[in-house]
């Protein structure tokens, strides 16, 4: 008899867990998302089949092996842009970590377009799908070169695709669309080609002016120079193209 299958509870913007002990328990299919941690996180005397960590952190200790030299040494194999988003300080070297970037996108757009259009719709593991990392791309330029950067009087584009899938504050995304590839490209590739003439003039002085307008859903009281801005859409741009090759080569295995 087939198992009852179990609805998911979600807990979302609670701080109910924060030095919490969970001891002694089933946390199988426990899934955490878009969450973070200042103080450490702690998984100890557990017994399990599959641990899958995803995420931005700055020490990973595993069964009292540290490997994090280790994994980010791979995650630069894997998607060498990451470097060049991770080092780019000076103008030169931002126009040529742009250059990789545009490069790269346009050969795995060329290679996603050999799939049925209907797997560009599809979410591997709960991840999100190949258009809508497209379209947090698109919203992820808006949001840290529209806006602060160039201070364009409506930055974001509706198809855009804000963090956790959702809209931001003031952005009027419409988060539920469901467009197809070459509705998400036009303005993706228009967002592109802003960056590429932008950058193509940036000077290192320009690059140490601080914005006047904060990137939304970030510290209001923090400094944002034209430099951090670009080196988000870079980071941005880098990672998640990883993301996508890697569920790419899922869909394709079928």
């Amino acid at each position: 008899m087939a198992e009852a299958k179990v609805d998911r509870v979600t807990y979302a913007e609670t701080d109910r867990f924060r030095g919490a002990l969970i001891t002694q328990s089933d946390v199988g299919g426990l899934e955490i998302r878009d969450c973070w941690f200042e103080e450490r996180l702690k998984i100890v005397d557990c017994w399990g089949r599959d641990v899958y960590l995803g995420g931005d952190f700055k020490r990973v200790v595993v069964n009292d092996v540290d490997v994090t030299a280790y994994v980010e040494a791979e995650l630069d194999r894997i998607e060498p842009n990451r470097v060049l988003a991770r080092e780019a300080e000076t103008a030169e070297e931002i126009r040529a970590a742009w250059a990789a970037v545009e490069a790269t996108w346009a050969a795995t757009v060329e290679q996603a377009r050999q799939l049925p259009e209907e797997l560009l719709h599809q979410q591997v593991d709960g991840e999100w799908s190949f258009i809508e990392t497209l379209r947090h791309l698109l919203h992820a330029s808006d949001k840290w070169l529209g806006n602060p950067v160039l201070e364009e009087d409506d930055p974001y584009h509706p198809l855009g695709y804000g963090p956790g899938g959702v809209d931001e504050t003031g952005t009027g995304l419409t988060v539920d669309a469901d467009p197809s590839l070459d509705e998400v490209l036009r303005p993706r590739l228009a967002r592109m080609a802003t960056m590429r003439d932008f950058v193509a003039e940036v000077t290192d002085a320009d690059l140490d002016r601080l914005c006047t307008r904060t990137p939304v859903g970030n510290d209001p009281e923090a400094d944002y120079s034209v430099r951090r801005c670009l080196k988000v859409v870079l980071a941005e741009e880098a990672e998640h193209h990883r993301y996508a090759v890697r569920d790419l080569a899922a869909l394709t295995a079928g």
